[in-house]
């Protein structure tokens, strides 16, 4: 098969290919308001061309056709892309890419009831972790993933879940600034990936050395790769589970530990009376938002 064979959409999605380039303009156009360092533009670039090239080439073929293909593919999806994606810090440099009313509109917004709720669900310190934990497991029930193989629909929330979820969580435990205003406290964000990887790598364990066949429905679409049976296809899936992933956490955890001794050096860790503080001006500026609002 040529290269414009290989590069061809196997199911080709308009919507991811809508979010793709939206990101894409919004972070280039940032990038001539704000000194974007080389590290951050490879890391950014690097994890969203892996996010494309996972979703919208040939690539998605194999990986609904080989368990470990699949496998690699959420290696990707939901811990190296959104890993690399995040470690780019994109978010302010996106937001100066917008045009100045809808930065203008992105703040008014975030300073409603609504956008705070928003806001405080996309970085709850406990659902999100819970959530990335969660969704790369559920889909690995056999029966779940039986019928999400199957349906198309199923299988793109599979893979929309597990991507949106890693984005996330990595914008949690890579973040640069003291809690607050960061929801999850440094420490938090070095501990949180032990308590992530390692129920992964138990699951990626049990796929490696267990005998039994979890997933005909490989079998059942006809497995894109001759002379590997379903145990070998079954034990390498398991072991990119165990280990690949694990490292990749470890990085995000050794990357928030950097964050915890800069901050520490620097004396920017806050003490319970920062603390306290900081939570009754939370509250005092929540009052007056909400008295605004009720005059208005």
């Amino acid at each position: 098969m040529d290269l414009i064979g290989w590069l061809t959409p196997w199911e080709f999605s308009p919507t991811f290919l809508l979010v793709f380039i939206v990101a894409v303009v919004l972070f280039l156009r940032g990038s001539f308001v704000h000194h974007v360092t080389v590290r951050r533009q490879l890391c950014f670039w690097l994890g969203m061309a892996m996010l494309y090239f996972s979703l919208q080439t040939r690539l998605d073929y194999y990986a609904e056709r080989m368990f470990f293909i699949h496998r690699l593919q959420h290696l990707v999806l939901h811990h190296l892309g959104p890993l690399l994606v995040m470690g780019g810090y994109p978010g302010s440099v996106m937001r100066a890419g917008l045009p100045q009313a809808w930065r203008r509109r992105l703040r008014e917004f975030q300073g409603t009831p609504w956008g705070r709720a928003l806001g405080a669900t996309l970085t709850n310190k406990y659902l999100i972790p819970s959530a990335f934990l969660f969704l790369v497991l559920i889909w690995l029930v056999p029966t779940i993933q039986f019928y999400s193989m199957l349906d198309w629909r199923l299988y793109r929330l599979m893979n929309w879940s597990v991507t949106i979820s890693g984005i996330l969580y990595w914008n949690l435990v890579l973040d640069r600034r003291t809690c607050p205003p960061c929801s999850m406290p440094v420490g938090g964000r070095v501990f949180s990936p032990v308590l992530t990887m390692t129920p992964q790598m138990i699951t990626g364990a049990f796929l490696t050395f267990t005998r039994q066949d979890l997933y005909p429905i490989f079998d059942l679409c006809g497995r894109a790769i001759p002379g590997i049976s379903a145990a070998s296809d079954q034990t390498l899936g398991g072991l990119i589970m165990w280990v690949p992933a694990g490292l990749i956490e470890v990085t995000g955890m050794m990357v928030a530990l950097g964050t915890l001794l800069r901050l520490s050096s620097k004396s920017r860790l806050p003490n319970k009376r920062d603390l306290a503080l900081a939570r009754q001006r939370a509250a005092a500026a929540a009052a007056v938002a909400a008295a605004d609002s009720g005059y208005s």
